[in-house]
């Protein structure tokens, strides 16, 4: 049809969502029994097999990337001492867009803490904003797993106390400050860590993209994967639902995943109109018009450079073209398609066996609870442990972009990123009829992406999308910053806690033994 047709090393886990992490720790256990590859440069390149060859290896891709010898790892490997009983203050923020928007923006909040030895207060989630819910950081994540997994880190309150003073009871009201983008760590130690002292508190809102990602301290990153990989845990009817639907899928055998973003307002953002009719492209221009800058967009220029989303059918088209056949089972994790039916149609014919959470599990629960961020949290879970995951348009799209981070962080899970500048030619002489060498053409482009396995970050990768080497670590190292932690790395941050304590106990007894004889 044509175009216009359309693993993890865990600091501590609890709880009931044993199934599911259980699961993923074995996924580590593999990767700790891991040896150096000779084939390791290749690994690092993340191409399986030779690049002269067009052929994929299907089976190999049901089965997690190399390692190379690397296991994830985001423990502190330097001196890193716990919060001091007294902060400069308060940080509250508010964490707008959606769900992992949300969540880049919580691990921000937490490193942003750190580094100005303030009390988080926990975050506040602007679910109205976009999910038009009102969840809330309690309704989504885990909390105490939160406060407990990071107390080595930042001391956390869920919100600022009052204080006593001559009798007298003060709420502490926290001075607004508006964070530059990509603020820099001196902003912090400078600007915010100013007002904070002159008024007790401070929220920074909005939060979303407010802390640069590259800086250059790896305990800094590493604290960013503490909260992102271990602390930041789906409340326990979250983890059930998404372990049911799991379960389900993988009973009949491998299941792979896919973020099918061709929803209006990625749409819109990418200005790909011309594929559509006129009244579809009235709609998706004056969306565009309502939420974001103008510029000058041509269809054409655009498609040939890979900014257009991949249509179903592409996507679909892709899949066959590597080797996956019509029995291949797969979970769609997307909002509501533009278009309608006749841009599914041609992607449901090449794989009928489409899921949804709805589809595999209708029950009136799972109806009721994956609607918004709790419908957008079971999605995320299921796209993670799926076997393979599958991003179709990684740019700006949060949800994908920290999925295969997630991934690459518990064991290299397989991840098939499509090069839509690479794919785009291939596609335009397709839709001119030259479809000899189609699909030799498309597995050409594909054998030279990454599928899961450690790769260098080059811009503009996110450090969310890709954290290695920072969080990830190698019991042999040629290098060694690279050098795996202590076993036990807790057993030594736990008695810096306890001495920590132990001090502030001493301190408390010779202040009241003073008075005591003062008086």
């Amino acid at each position: 049809m044509r175009r216009p047709g359309l693993h993890r090393q865990h600091w501590k886990q609890g709880g009931g969502s044993k199934g599911i992490y259980a699961k993923l720790t074995v996924v580590v256990v593999v990767l700790l029994i891991c040896t150096f590859s000779v084939f390791f440069s290749a690994t690092i390149s993340g191409n399986r097999g030779s690049l002269e060859s067009s052929e994929i290896n299907v089976e190999e891709l049901w089965e997690s990337a190399k390692s190379g010898g690397w296991r994830p790892s985001s423990a502190p490997r330097s001196d890193w001492p716990p919060p001091p009983k007294e902060t400069n203050g308060y940080l509250r923020v508010r964490c707008n867009g959606g769900l992992n928007q949300q969540r880049s923006a919580i691990c921000n909040a937490v490193l942003a803490a750190r580094i100005m030895n303030a009390t988080l207060v926990l975050p506040e989630l602007d679910a109205n904003s976009f999910w038009h819910d009102d969840s809330g950081f309690q309704g989504i994540y885990d909390v105490e797993h939160f406060i407990q997994t990071l107390k080595y880190d930042v001391r956390i309150v869920e919100s600022i106390p009052e204080t006593h003073k001559n009798g007298k009871t003060k709420k502490i009201k926290a001075h607004q400050i508006r964070p530059p983008r990509d603020a820099p760590i001196s902003w912090y130690t400078t600007v915010a860590l100013k007002k904070m002292k002159e008024h007790g508190a401070i929220y920074l809102t909005p939060f979303s993209h407010r802390l640069a990602e590259e800086i250059d301290n790896a305990e800094y990153q590493r604290l960013r994967c503490r909260v992102n990989y271990h602390a930041l845990r789906f409340k326990p009817n979250i983890m059930r639902l998404s372990e049911s639907i799991v379960d389900k899928l993988r009973a009949q055998g491998h299941f792979m995943s896919i973020h099918l973003r061709f929803e209006m307002d990625m749409l819109a953002f990418a200005g790909c109109f011309d594929i559509f009719s006129p009244e579809e492209q009235s709609i998706l221009k004056k969306y565009r018009k309502d939420n974001f800058a103008e510029k000058r967009l041509v269809y054409n220029e655009r498609r040939a450079i890979g900014k257009c989303p991949l249509t179903p059918e592409e996507v679909g088209l892709v899949l066959r073209a590597m080797g996956f056949d019509n029995s291949t089972r797969i979970y769609l994790a997307a909002g509501e398609l533009f278009g309608g039916d006749r841009f599914m149609k041609p992607f449901r014919d090449l794989f009928p066996r489409l899921e949804n959470h709805s589809s595999v599990d209708s029950s009136e629960e799972l109806v009721a609870n994956t609607r918004g961020l709790l419908g957008s949290a079971v999605d995320y879970m299921v796209c993670l442990l799926s076997d393979i995951f599958m991003p179709t348009y990684d740019g700006p799209s949060n949800f994908a972009n920290n999925l295969l981070g997630h991934r690459l962080y518990y064991g290299f899970r397989t991840t098939i990123r499509p090069d839509r500048k690479g794919l785009a030619p291939i596609f335009i002489d397709r839709e001119n009829g030259q479809t000899a060498g189609f699909e030799q053409a498309v597995r050409r482009v594909m054998l030279k992406t990454n599928f899961g396995g450690p790769h260098k970050r080059v811009p503009p990768e996110s450090f969310y999308t890709n954290s290695w080497p920072e969080c990830f670590c190698q019991i042999s190292p040629s290098n060694p910053a690279d050098k795996c932690p202590p076993d036990n790395v807790l057993e030594i941050l736990e008695s810096q806690l306890e001495n920590e304590v132990n001090r502030d106990l001493e301190a408390l007894m010779e202040t009241n033994s003073t008075r005591r004889t003062e008086i």
